[in-house]
This record gives structure tokens, sequence and C-alpha cells, in this order.
């Protein structure tokens, strides 16, 4: 298995050094919204831990990551107004990962209306805030 490469795209987000639509963070999780989501509120879940996947993450920062996965899970039904939540984590190229830092892809969907194809369409930025917001107002 390849190391963790310090340099991904989450590493830098979670430096400070890439910004983002934060809306939930604890000791060892973050969370923001894709800026190319599939459905409106999808959130990534990513842990603090340098974790390149599923295959080399400690058990407890995974566990923390699930958690947290719920919580916005949960969220994310209220704030949309959905009627599913879809949770998605890929290890690996030949899973579909495309960026090596462990995460999981909450989607809030509703029936009969399609996801999106992923990394298809960049989200305007003042939707995301709006998303956001609506994330953070309900986050408990």
């Amino acid at each position: 298995m390849t190391a963790y490469d310090d340099q991904n795209v989450f590493a830098k987000i979670l430096r400070g050094e890439i910004p983002c639509f934060e809306v939930f963070r604890d000791e060892r999780t973050f969370a923001f919204l894709d800026i190319m989501p599939r459905s409106p509120g999808h959130t990534l879940v990513i842990p603090m831990a340098p974790a390149r996947g599923i295959l080399d993450i400690a058990e407890d920062d995974l566990a923390a990551v699930v958690r947290t996965a719920k919580r916005i899970a949960i969220a994310a039904m209220k704030a949309f107004d959905a009627e599913g939540i879809i949770i998605q984590q890929f290890s690996e190229p030949a899973s579909g990962q495309v960026v090596f830092h462990l995460h999981m892809h909450v989607m809030p969907v509703k029936a009969g209306v399609e996801l999106l194809p992923p990394q298809t369409r960049k989200q305007d930025p003042a939707v995301l805030a709006e998303h956001a917001r609506r994330m953070i107002a309900v986050i408990g």
C-alpha cells in the first residue's frame, strides 16, 4: 500500500491552506461540503489524523469518523428535508478513491431525484455558503 501523502487536498484543507465550507469539527474529525456535490448538502467527513483510507486508519479514528458521519447524516436529513441518506467510502484507486485522505461522503437524497454524476459540476460558492449555514443551524 502506498504511504500517506501530506500534500493531498484534504490535508491542505485541514491545515487551512485551502478554504472550504466547514460545517462541523471536533478533536478527531472535520466535516465540510463537497464543492462538486452530487446532491444538495453533500458533505465530506474526514479524520484529523493522517490516514490514506480504511486500510490504514486507526480503529479509534475510524470510529470517530463514523460517529461524525451519523451526526452529519441526521443534520442533513433535517436541513434538506431529505428522505434518505447515502454514505460512501472508497479506499484505493481500484475502488474509485480520488483524494487519498480517508473520507466518507454523506449525501442526503429524495425519492425520484437522481444524484449528479461524481465530480461533474462545481457548485456556486453562494449556494454552498447557504447550504453550510443550513447544516450548521441544525447540527446539535
